[in-house]
């Protein structure tokens, strides 16, 4: 047990150090190392903790205050939570009821119909900075806390604090009982340090969409009846004491008749959460990733659903396999995938998913979630800003992922997220991915842009720059930027290092306009033997062109017109296929002509990308037919 506990100070100390390796000249970080001890009373759902926190200022500034996430307190009536649900035009339909008032449909906020003893909270007492007491303000999910004393720059400090919390009936993410029976999904449920970074502090009010977290190191100490089975974050340090399926090969545990509690011990380092959850009637399970992580499966003893769970494992196995391939290697030795929580949710070192449903549903869930551990949990990137950055990626990996083991591939796994693009540009409802997480008018708008819109960023790239700069692209930015906090501009000069290319423009038009692509083919004409085609741009957002011709005898032949501002040409994607490579098309310039060197009667097709990896989004003028 001494050398187990050796080896995890120097892997902490280790993670440390990466921690602050990212290629951007004066980046920093801050660093958050935390201890807790919490015991759990299962009978009313409510727990005490402990909490110390040695928080590390790494910035260039003095801080005079620091902020903590109080995120259970979203769970009360009139939170501003509860106020969202009220006013939004398409409320999470997780987090209202409905009935039927003569012929209308009205939705209510499951939040504001909360009893005292079914909402959450954390209250916090004793609240100190280095053994001093601290003036501090419970704002909604916010605790603004003043400091006894200026942190400094490249200095740390020790908080220290006492939390009461309860745990809400299932809503959304965390609570009790959810709707299959899980009892305790206990995500978002401990006084969490607010990230301070070069824009400021993130310390943004809770009202159930994403988040933003500082990195450090997690040790925490649960206690809870003896017959609960626990999964999450970090690895458990006294399994033997355990049992419940963790204990080493052969190793048999006996409890003391006495014994009402057991006590279990994770470590988690260099993660910027930490969640668990709990059941009595969780059945576990594992299985290995060649040369990787070992994956724990906790999941309802229901008979309706264990053949599921049983099959998720191996495909769970090859997707890990997969991304490691695609992105990086996973950096920690555990994953766990848990069924809890309200559909499916990110953590660090795990998941928690529905459980119950079809076995694809159960599927497409675990290998979303898990790839989130790339994009969000290794490349933490500030969600409630750039979620398109998330959940766009973590589309894209989990996409990719899923055609890679499919028993029959597409040519374009991501094309469900060109279509949902297609259908909010008709809607009229776009509103740029700059939009803050928590400031969209409606949940469906955020849902495209966050999901599809950004999962065409990377697809579209590929158009771009290639499919062979594309996946160098994802794992230089995987290496570069992991256990750091990347933006936009990080993926953006990435592609760029990678191939050549001028790309500014783009992750300018896409992430930060509603700007479209929209080109078509205006005029076809014939001049003798040749044919002048006259393309036309109607959109506002520039792109270069792949064009194919193909002619009456079935041969065929490519067209480039490369984008000025790109400053470069990507290579041939058709390699069967001759190309010729056209004068750049200035985005000022409204038309653009080219010849063939056919008669017009010789050719009988000309299409504007026939990849489909452009998000042209009026496609019927993208073809000429004879």
């Amino acid at each position: 047990m001494k050398m187990r506990k050796n080896f995890l100070l120097l892997l902490l100390a280790s993670f440390g150090v990466m921690a602050q390796k990212n290629p951007n000249p004066g980046y920093w970080q801050q660093h958050a190392d935390y201890k807790m001890e919490v015991s759990m009373d299962v009978k009313n759902y409510q727990y005490k903790g402990k909490q110390t926190l040695v928080y590390t200022n790494n910035s260039p500034d003095t801080l005079h205050r620091v902020y903590y996430h109080l995120f259970n307190n979203a769970f009360q009536p009139n939170s501003a939570m509860d106020a969202r649900l009220k006013a939004i035009k398409d409320p999470d339909g997780r987090m209202v009821t409905k009935t039927k008032v003569g012929d209308k449909e009205v939705k209510e906020s499951r939040i504001a119909a909360l009893k005292p003893n079914e909402i959450g909270y954390l209250k916090i007492s004793n609240l100190k900075q280095d053994g001093a007491l601290l003036t501090n303000k419970v704002v909604g999910t916010i605790l603004e806390v003043t400091l006894s004393k200026p942190l400094l720059p490249h200095t740390s400090t020790t908080f220290s604090l006492d939390f009461d919390g309860q745990v809400p009936v299932q809503i959304r993410r965390s609570g009790r009982n959810n709707k299959e029976g899980v009892e305790l999904s206990m995500a978002q449920w401990y006084p969490k340090m607010a990230e301070y970074d070069f824009e400021g502090w993130q310390a943004d009010p809770y009202i159930a969409r994403e988040f933003h977290g500082v990195w450090g190191n997690f040790d925490v100490k649960i206690t809870i009846d003896k017959n609960y089975v626990l999964g999450g974050s970090g690895y458990l340090q006294n399994k033997n004491e355990i049992g419940h399926g963790y204990q080493d090969a052969g190793v048999s545990v006996k409890y003391p008749k006495k014994t009402k509690t057991l006590t279990w011990h994770f470590l988690a380092p260099n993660v910027h959460d930490f969640t668990w959850a709990a059941d009595k009637n969780y059945l576990h399970d594992t299985a290995q990733v060649p040369g990787g992580a070992t994956v724990h499966f906790l999941y309802k003893n229901n008979p309706a659903i264990i053949e599921n769970w049983k099959k998720l494992q191996p495909k769970t196995v090859q997707l890990m396999q997969i991304y490691n391939q695609t992105v990086g290697k996973y950096p920690y030795d555990q994953y766990s995938v848990i069924q809890g929580g309200d559909g499916g949710m990110e953590y660090a070192m795990c998941t928690l998913i529905l459980g119950e449903g079809t076995f694809e549903g159960l599927l497409g869930v675990t290998a979303h979630e898990m790839a989130h551990s790339w994009f969000q949990h290794v490349l933490a990137s500030n969600e409630t800003k750039h979620s398109w950055m998330d959940e766009g990626f973590t589309s894209w990996l989990e996409n990719y992922g899923l055609n890679e083991i499919a028993d029959k591939k597409v040519d374009n796994p991501q094309g469900d997220s060109y279509n949902g693009y297609y259908y909010l540009v008709k809607s009229g409802k776009e509103q740029p991915q700059t939009t803050h997480a928590d400031r969209y008018d409606e949940n469906l708008p955020y849902s495209i842009q966050a999901y599809r819109k950004g999962n065409i960023f990377l697809s579209q790239l590929e158009y771009l720059i290639g499919r062979e700069n594309l996946l160098k692209t994802l794992k230089r930015y995987y290496s570069d930027y992991k256990f750091t906090h990347p933006t936009p501009n990080d993926i953006k000069h990435t592609a760029e290092k990678v191939s050549g290319a001028n790309l500014d423009w783009y992750l300018t038009e896409w992430t930060k306009t509603t700007n479209t692509i929209d080109y078509g083919i205006k005029t076809i004409e014939e001049n003798g033997k040749t044919t002048k085609v006259t393309l036309e741009r109607i959109g506002r957002m520039p792109m270069p062109l792949d064009i194919m011709v193909t002619y009456q005898d079935g041969t065929q032949e490519s067209f480039y017109i490369p984008q000025t501002l790109m400053r470069w040409n990507k290579d041939n994607p058709f390699s069967n296929v001759k190309r010729t490579v056209l004068e750049g098309w200035d985005w000022a310039y409204p038309a653009f002509d080219f010849i063939v060197n056919k008669e017009k009667g010789a050719i009988k097709t000309i299409v504007i990308d026939p990849s489909e990896l452009m998000a042209d989004v009026d496609k019927t003028n993208n073809i000429y037919k004879k």
